[in-house]
């Protein structure tokens, strides 16, 4: 009996990891450059999660990180990062884009790259341009 338990647990793990094969399967672009998207979504996520607004805005596009209305791109995210953490399912949503980053479609087209996750990392499409010598999300 205990034999079909570790055959049915050993299945299930293949069932879970072959999708996560395929999506990445699905992706375009150099395996670098595929890498590159995936940490700085993965840094952006890290960012939130640790309620660090000045680390999120490290991996935004340069006009994101602007200073407005007298506040800047740490002070604004701050605020928005204490907001989204009090949520009841803010860290739970950030824990399921953590966990989706690594084996999501990574589509990179020239100097602009998309992530597909379930949801948006801001409030657009998931979209990295390449800046500044890294990926950048852009609003």
């Amino acid at each position: 009996m205990a034999l079909r338990r570790i055959v049915a647990a050993l299945a299930c793990a293949a069932t879970l990891i072959a999708p996560a094969g395929a999506f990445a399967a699905n992706s375009a672009g150099t395996p670098e450059q595929i890498a590159w998207v995936r940490r700085a979504a993965s840094n952006f996520v890290a960012a939130e999660l640790s309620a660090n607004g000045a680390g999120a805005c490290a991996i935004l596009n340069a006009p994101l990180r602007a200073t407005q209305h007298h506040r800047t791109c740490a002070q604004r995210w701050n605020a928005k990062l204490s907001k989204l953490l009090r949520e009841p399912r803010g860290r739970a949503h950030l824990r399921t884009l953590r966990r989706a980053i690594p084996s999501a479609t990574v589509v990179v087209h020239g100097h602009i790259a998309w992530i597909s996750l379930p949801t948006p990392l801001m409030h657009g499409p998931n979209r990295f341009l390449w800046t500044e010598n890294c990926w950048m999300l852009e609003g």
